[in-house]
């Protein structure tokens, strides 16, 4: 039994300040600059990657179409009953975000580590970064081992504790009366 633990690690969004506008007119430079409508359409990331002299340009275009991949992914494994194989893509999806597409906080990272340490299976942040919340998959018997470990992780650079909202898998949407 898997849980969607929810962290909210209370970093106020930023996405104001112009930094997610910045993002999305790198991604449209960058398909403009290879001859597409939209990064989905590359077909040869490698190609596509080496074609570009910016590396701004070019970690943008990798954390786009490789996301786009990482959902395929996710969705194949979820239509296959494999949802503990969803671990390492939310792994990627972090470390692409982090490093790639450059929107993740220090609250955002140190949650996401703490809680793989605790024994999440994967975690990544959520939404549109520059603050807000993550998510871990975790084992439902490690909920708690993996909250203390992100309160402690909190706790021990002077931040105040991150709010947790656990979601359990339930059965789905059904009629009412």
């Amino acid at each position: 039994d898997l849980e969607l633990l929810v962290i909210d690690t209370r970093a106020p969004h930023t996405l104001n300040d112009g930094q997610y506008a910045a993002r999305r007119a790198d991604c449209d430079r960058a398909a403009a600059l290879l001859g597409v409508p939209t990064l989905r359409r590359i077909d040869d990331l490698a190609g596509a990657l080496s074609s570009l002299d910016d590396p701004v340009l070019v970690a943008r275009v990798r954390h786009v179409v490789t996301e786009i991949e990482r959902v395929r992914q996710v969705g194949e494994l979820l239509a296959s009953d494999q949802v503990e194989a969803i671990g390492p893509v939310l792994d990627a999806s972090h470390t692409s975000l982090r490093d790639d597409y450059q929107v993740t906080c220090p609250e955002l990272d140190v949650s996401v580590e703490a809680a793989r340490s605790a024994g999440a299976l994967g975690a990544r942040m959520t939404g549109g970064g520059f603050g807000g919340s993550a998510i871990a998959l975790v084992p439902r018997g490690q909920v708690d081992a993996v909250t203390v470990a992100v309160q402690d992780a909190f706790a021990d650079r002077g931040w105040r504790s991150p709010v947790f909202l656990p979601a359990p898998a339930a059965a789905g949407a059904g009629r009412v009366g």
